[in-house]
């Protein structure tokens, strides 16, 4: 990946603008910035402190660590910080707690707007049961009465929803900032290749930019793989490793569940069945407990319901970021061959695996793109408000496309399609298999309701008059761009 900073161009002019509500008001703002670890929180605002020529105190807590040498520590970044412009009157230690640091925090400050980090803000919370109301009294005693933006950064997703809301000490005053992995287009633009590759490499990388900053401009997913393959401790493998270990450090139930849905288990019955153990599967009142915190607490598993006029069974369940889902299906089986030495045999299994595991994955990825091109009515069909697929308890049909006006149960389907991202082109079994299908999806009416492809390899020009709308990986990317 090239060394500059690319995309988040979003994220830091809403930091901008906040910096500017303080230089104009003279009062602070807080924003809680969250999301997964590698996601490039602490490199967005170490850039936003670097563009924005204003003092600031950047403070990275370290789990684990005593209250008495987070002080310390924190004594330390202010004293080489430009906030305090004496910094040999300030003190040799803090010995009242977080709320005498605050307290020397805003005793230092001038009327130069300034910026405070605190970096793994939750680790902070753990270490001290009172931080969290330390920081509320500071906030509304002391910094909120100064020209200060006050940046709270954390992975822990839960840990940092929590720590704004309604029944905890600093609900409501702070902004949220959800950061996402970069993009498809991104991607692309950061390593320089073309849209299919763009694609697969959001898809290997998670749009990750610990991984990506690995990766060198204008090579090949598949040789980066194969590069990849020739290092243990490369972040390809890694970043995911040190996710499941951060979230899930014992091999407890929420584990075999991630790791059953990982390894290709979609249904409530079959992961069950996968995630139990040899007295049989994993009971129903221990699993739907388990897959809620999973998909609404820590937002590592997305959740999709059949999408038609009427309300359709199973939902069915898949890890929400794709490298974390490539290195459970694929990559950590590769990983244990690469550590043994064998990273030509680690390569071909990847290989051999790649292109079936990206036919499915690639499916989420382009409903996205669908539904953000139908939101800015750049779609033929200007009622289309969600997409998103269709099947029944037997999986047969299964759909990779529906567009409708609204979600889970719609009043319209207004097109139905299928997606196909092999080499070959999309060709008239194809079209055979999918109008047979489509037949039992409910709301979908013959030459009314619209078909749609998207294909890897374009389409057989004999079938383009056929269907109504036809895309490839340039319209997918295209998207984002």
């Amino acid at each position: 990946m090239a060394s500059g900073f690319v995309g988040r161009n979003v994220e830091l002019g809403l930091l901008r603008t906040r910096l500017q509500r303080v230089a104009e008001s003279r009062r602070g703002v807080a924003v809680a910035i969250r999301g997964r670890r590698q996601v490039g929180k602490s490199r967005l605002v170490q850039e936003f402190c670097d563009m924005a020529e204003v003092p600031y105190l950047y403070f990275t807590a370290t789990k684990g660590m005593p209250v008495a040498e987070s002080l310390a520590m924190f004594l330390a970044e202010l004293k080489r910080s430009e906030i305090a412009p004496d910094p040999e009157t300030l003190p040799e230690e803090i010995g009242g707690g977080w709320t005498d640091a605050f307290r020397l925090l805003t005793a230092a400050l001038d009327d130069t707007p300034t910026i405070i980090v605190i970096d793994e803000l939750p680790w902070l919370a753990e270490q001290d049961p009172v931080f969290d109301g330390a920081l509320q009294t500071a906030w509304d005693r002391l910094l909120q009465q100064r020209p200060v933006l006050l940046l709270l950064l954390g992975s822990d997703i839960h840990m940092m929803e929590r720590l704004t809301a309604y029944d905890r000490p600093f609900y409501g005053r702070a902004d949220n900032l959800v950061l996402d992995p970069l993009n498809p287009a991104d991607v692309g633009c950061a390593l320089g290749l073309d849209p299919a590759e763009s694609i697969d490499a959001h898809l290997i990388t998670g749009g990750l930019p610990g991984i990506l900053r690995n990766w060198p401009p204008g090579l090949s997913p598949l040789e980066f793989v194969r590069r990849e393959c020739g290092d243990p401790a490369a972040p390809l493998f890694g970043v995911p490793e040190s996710t499941l270990l951060a979230e899930f450090p014992a091999p407890d139930q929420a584990r075999r569940v991630l790791e059953a849905i990982g390894g290709g288990e979609r249904t409530h019955a079959t992961i069950a069945a996968t995630a139990g153990s040899r007295s049989g599967a994993l009971p129903s009142g221990s699993l739907s407990p388990l897959l809620h915190r999973l998909s609404a607490e820590k937002r590592v598993l997305s959740v999709a319901q059949p999408l038609s006029v009427k309300p359709g069974k199973p939902a069915l369940h898949r890890v929400a970021d794709s490298n974390l889902r490539l290195y459970l299906a694929v990559l950590r089986s590769v990983h244990d061959l690469v550590r043994r030495g064998r990273g030509d045999a680690a390569y071909e299994l990847f290989a051999r695996r790649w292109s079936s595991w990206r036919g499915k994955a690639v499916a989420p990825l382009v409903r996205e793109a669908l539904e953000l091109t139908a939101l800015v009515g750049a779609l033929p069909w200007k009622d289309v408000t969600a997409v998103g697929g269709w099947w029944n308890r037997a999986f047969n049909p299964e759909i990779d496309l529906i567009g409708a006006d609204r979600s889970p149960v719609a009043d319209r389907v207004l097109f139905a399609g299928a997606i196909k991202w092999l080499s070959t082109p999309f060709d008239r079994h194809d079209l055979a298999d999918l109008s047979r299908g489509v037949a039992s999806v409910p709301g979908f009416v013959p030459h009314e309701t619209a078909m749609v492809i998207v294909s890897l390899a374009d389409i057989e020009p004999s079938l383009a008059d056929t269907v109504d709308l036809v895309w490839n990986a340039t319209d997918v990317l295209a998207a984002w761009s």
